[in-house]
């Protein structure tokens, strides 16, 4: 039966909602907020959705559930005054140096602020700026610009499970810290960059190298090659009036010419790569009645991390492949060689940790990184604006050879679920487009927390699952281990829904991840070729540049 209650005099309808906020929202009302998410536990700390109730009491309607028959108004002079209160106390106390600031045009205190109408402050400015930590390879901290909204200890604690950051102190010497403020990477950080993406402010961002990048491109000592990356691609024109989900990778192809790279490529080629080597190394797994399963998909360097610092007993559990970042490093470094260059490698990826991964010793030969930098979808955007391209009249572009083709299965590896719908298309035995919309209808894209689903394989079935998220990883790890699950294969994403949603995609927590996940989905449809085998670069890889020298470039052993 329907329930109503009543908003600015008319009447809502409100059925699952769980707070009057969502309802509010559901009717076309954007009420502020600073510490409220969805996929966060309620915290009620900003208070700048509080509405008033029919009594003239104010109640926070991100923590108040609705109620039948409830009246409340969400904009009266007493709710404008204080609102507008909290922003200038807000702004009282934080750095608002905002023209410098990494979130500068991006920042929900300025968007608020200008909102508001907040010109002047009416109470004296008892900031005080404190030292930066940059020991991350992947994100910034500057609790100078913190206003306390809680949204990265929440992230950190409740959708990944690692609680690297919290509150210390209290009262007005209250800060988010590390444990007895250690540097954050001297800690259990994973750098997948979800805190940044949650706050607000300039509190915490993604660590830039665009002046290494721009250097290099100025400079030309050296040729500059790119790779980006499948999830890029569907994010990336959200910045440039494109709606969420489109497909710019044409036009990213263009703007990265026009920006200086000398050779452009698609990091769905190295998926491919991947998927060839994973469905092999599985195979020969399940043959093997002494191997470690469950195999776990490697692919993601927080999950890496996350694992050698949770579960190093799991380390041989993990595919010896690299990601598809690190497969296609040496790769290109390698084709240059035998051309007699020596060339500057750059990537551009969703994802904060891929900084992390690049630097990493596994990933270097000589001495040298594979992959020279790595930029993320924000920094890219950065670029294009800086160089002045207007990116929406671009006619696209196609990627260069060699490695110009790529399937719609290196595609879907930006989206969660797509790692592993790839690796089936290659291991089931059919492989007609009635057995490609069978395996799609399977859900492993489906965006939940959590899938399971059996396979046919031969006179057996292969349990699968995939998760999102590494507080869902942990559980289905304290499945695995009590012996309440057993699986074979498991495909694990750190970031919420994958690298559509990584710590360097555009919008942060706000971002329309559904949307680009259909928009991948769209992608991986319109390609002629569906299956990694199908790649004819495979076969010129295999019998070419990697002959003999698979296990050297394509994998790799996390030690204990």
């Amino acid at each position: 039966m329907a329930k109503y209650m009543i908003i600015d005099g008319k009447q809502v309808e409100f059925n699952d909602e769980k707070n009057i906020l969502a309802v509010v929202r559901k009717m076309g009302i954007d009420l502020p907020t600073f510490c409220y998410y969805p996929e966060l536990s309620v915290y009620g700390a900003c208070r700048m959705c509080v509405v008033e109730d029919a009594w003239g009491g104010m109640v926070a309607s991100c923590s108040t559930p609705p109620k039948e028959n409830m009246e409340i108004k969400t904009n009266t002079p007493k709710l404008q005054k204080y609102r507008k209160m909290i922003l200038e106390l807000l702004l009282s106390s934080h750095c608002r140096e905002c023209l410098t600031c990494e979130k500068n045009g991006n920042c929900r205190l300025q968007e608020l602020a200008d909102r508001f109408g907040i010109r002047q402050l009416r109470f004296p400015t008892d900031y005080s700026k404190l030292e930066k930590d940059e020991s991350s390879k992947a994100i910034v901290r500057d609790t100078s610009k913190c206003i306390l909204c809680g949204d990265c200890i929440r992230t950190c604690s409740e959708i990944q499970n690692v609680g690297a950051i919290d509150f210390a102190h209290r009262g007005s010497k209250m800060v988010v810290s590390t444990a007895f403020n250690k540097p954050i990477a001297e800690t259990n950080c994973v750098n997948c960059g979800q805190c940044a993406a949650a706050c607000p402010t300039g509190a915490i961002t993604i660590k830039n190298d665009t002046d290494k990048v721009w250097d290099a491109l100025y400079k030309k000592e050296k040729p500059v090659a790119v790779q980006i990356a499948p999830a890029v691609r569907v994010a990336l024109g959200e910045e440039f009036g494109f709606a969420p989900g489109d497909n710019v990778i044409g036009k990213i192809a263009a703007a990265l010419r026009r920006l200086g790279f000398d050779a452009v490529y698609d990091t769905s080629l190295s998926a491919d790569l991947t998927i060839m080597e994973e469905a092999k190394e599985l195979l020969e797994r399940l043959s093997d009645s002494g191997a470690a399963l469950p195999m776990f998909t490697s692919c993601c360097p927080g999950w890496i991390k996350y694992a050698e610092d949770n579960h190093p007993d799991l380390l041989d559990n993990i595919s010896t492949c690299k990601s598809p970042m690190e497969m296609f490093g040496p790769v290109i470094k390698e084709y240059f060689k035998d051309q007699g260059k020596e060339v500057v490698s750059v990537a551009i990826m969703p994802c904060t940790a891929k900084k992390y991964e690049a630097a990493r010793e596994e990933f270097k030969r000589n001495g040298i990184a594979d992959v020279d930098y790595v930029l993320t979808t924000v920094e890219l955007i950065q670029m294009i604006k800086e160089a002045g391209i207007n990116f929406a009249d671009l006619q696209e572009e196609e990627f260069d050879e060699p490695f110009k083709p790529y399937s719609g299965a290196g595609v879907i590896f930006g989206v969660t679920g797509g790692v592993m719908e790839a690796a089936v298309r290659k291991v089931v035995e059919d492989k007609t487009n009635k057995a490609l919309d069978e395996i799609k209808y399977m859900g492993f894209r489906d965006l939940k927390g959590v899938k399971v689903c059996e396979l046919p394989y031969g006179d057996r079935k292969l349990n699968i699952a995939v998760v999102n998220g590494l507080a869902n990883a942990e559980c289905l790890i304290q499945q695995i281990k009590s012996g309440e699950a057993s699986f074979d294969f498991v495909e694990v994403m750190a970031c919420p829904k994958g690298c559509i949603g990584g710590g360097g995609q555009p919008k942060g927590f706000r971002a329309k991840k559904d949307e680009r996940a259909q928009g991948i989905d769209k992608a991986d449809a319109s390609m002629e070729l569906r299956r990694s085998e199908d790649n004819p670069a495979m076969a010129q890889l295999y019998d070419g540049l990697l002959k003999g020298r698979e296990h050297e470039l394509l994998h790799v052993h996390y030690k204990k």
